[in-house]
């Protein structure tokens, strides 16, 4: 059959609205990998195209009533932040937003300017904070130095920029998500997003640091799973760990590879179970952490890398719980490394950085799996 990517939206849309198993909710999300220039943000368009054509009302108005449908992080996204030239003629780097009702509600309506400035620096560096002007307008930036010193008014990276407009975006779906979880709609402190079916993540992790990149994936999957209302995910990725990281931490039963074939159209490959370790998602996390135990650069999120792939091992084995393979004193070992995993990116409590004592109990637990259980 020869698929355009409105054929292939409109597949989504089926496998999204599938009967659930007995006992399962549904499909909270579905999870694409794709390689670069295959099509997948032109994807998340065709699919916001083809889900607001269903109604007649979003056909009059399509640009008004489209968040009401769906929201969709892709990289038209990042066109809504601009530098000020004018300013930055003038010595100064202000970062203007362009007028929309994306940040209009999450900024001016919702106040979340703090909560998108911490989730900002957990992704980049926690001295570097985002400064919102009076009307909402601009960001400016500041950094601290030693001395209780702070550098006003600098320029950030590109990389910087996208996690910033990243988290922007992470904390308009956590504050949708909270807003869905509650039943009564009366209770609700609004009805903005009573409508809203689907939100759609173009490949986040071409804005984040590498560094940070299993961290993403987690809080992603801790927003999906904490997901109660009817609201269904779509990721698309082009990234084998990051698609792995949440195939796992999701627990689905399958994923899927868009494939654009010579002719021009495209195709929706279904991968079920095993097909989708084929990415060798587990030889990558012990690299990851050899590494860092090499450099001595053992970081919060070296423990979630570990944990799964204590996780992965176990169920390759046949284990009931992963925690079976922690050597003795299981529950010591098993209570540290929730500490650092089982955070929820949505309190305003933050984890400390691990001790050196701590940072040890990684290395440790790392050579523990590797000697005992037949790694080559």
């Amino acid at each position: 059959m020869n698929n355009t990517l409105i054929n292939i939206a409109e597949q989504i849309d089926r496998n999204a609205q599938s009967t659930p198993k007995k006992g399962k909710k549904g499909n909270k999300a579905q999870l694409i990998y794709a390689f670069n220039g295959t099509g997948k943000t032109r994807l998340s368009q065709a699919f916001k195209e083809f889900i607001v054509s269903q109604d007649k009302a979003d056909k009059e108005n399509s640009g008004a009533l489209t968040r009401h449908k769906i929201l969709y992080y892709n990289a038209f996204t990042e066109d809504l932040f601009v530098w000020d030239i004018d300013k930055y003629q003038q010595g100064e780097h202000q970062l203007s937003i362009q007028p929309n009702s994306f940040t209009d509600w999450i900024l001016k309506e919702q106040g979340q300017e703090q909560n998108i400035a911490r989730y900002f620096q957990s992704y980049t560096q926690q001295n570097l904070t985002p400064h919102f002007n009076e009307d909402f307008s601009a960001i400016t930036f500041s950094l601290a130095t030693g001395n209780d010193q702070r550098i006003a008014n600098i320029k950030i990276s590109k990389g910087e920029e996208n996690n910033l407009i990243w988290s922007i975006f992470f904390t308009l779906i956590s504050l949708v998500i909270a807003e869905r979880n509650i039943a009564e709609k009366s209770e609700r402190s609004t009805n903005e997003f009573d409508q809203l079916r689907y939100i759609f993540i173009d490949d986040p992790v071409s804005s984040l640091d590498e560094n940070h990149l299993i961290q993403l994936a987690v809080d992603i999957a801790k927003l999906i799973k904490s997901n109660d209302s009817e609201i269904k995910f779509i990721i698309t990725t082009h990234n084998p760990l990051f698609y792995n990281v949440l195939y796992n931490e999701l627990k689905l039963p399958n994923g899927y590879i868009l494939r654009r074939l010579a002719d021009g159209y495209f195709e929706l490959e279904e991968k079920k179970g095993d097909s989708n370790h084929s990415f060798s998602y587990h030889l990558y996390l012990k690299q990851l952490l050899q590494q860092a135990i090499k450099e001595n650069k053992i970081e919060k999120y070296h423990f979630t890398l570990l944990r799964n792939l204590y996780e992965k091992t176990a169920c390759f084995l046949g284990y009931r719980h992963w925690s079976d393979l922690l050597p003795d004193d299981k529950d010591v070992y098993l209570t540290r490394i929730i500490n650092f995993t089982s955070h929820s990116t949505l309190s305003n409590e933050m984890v400390p950085e691990p001790s050196e004592p701590e940072k040890q109990i990684v290395t440790f637990l790392l050579n523990h799996l590797l000697e005992n259980y037949n790694f080559n």
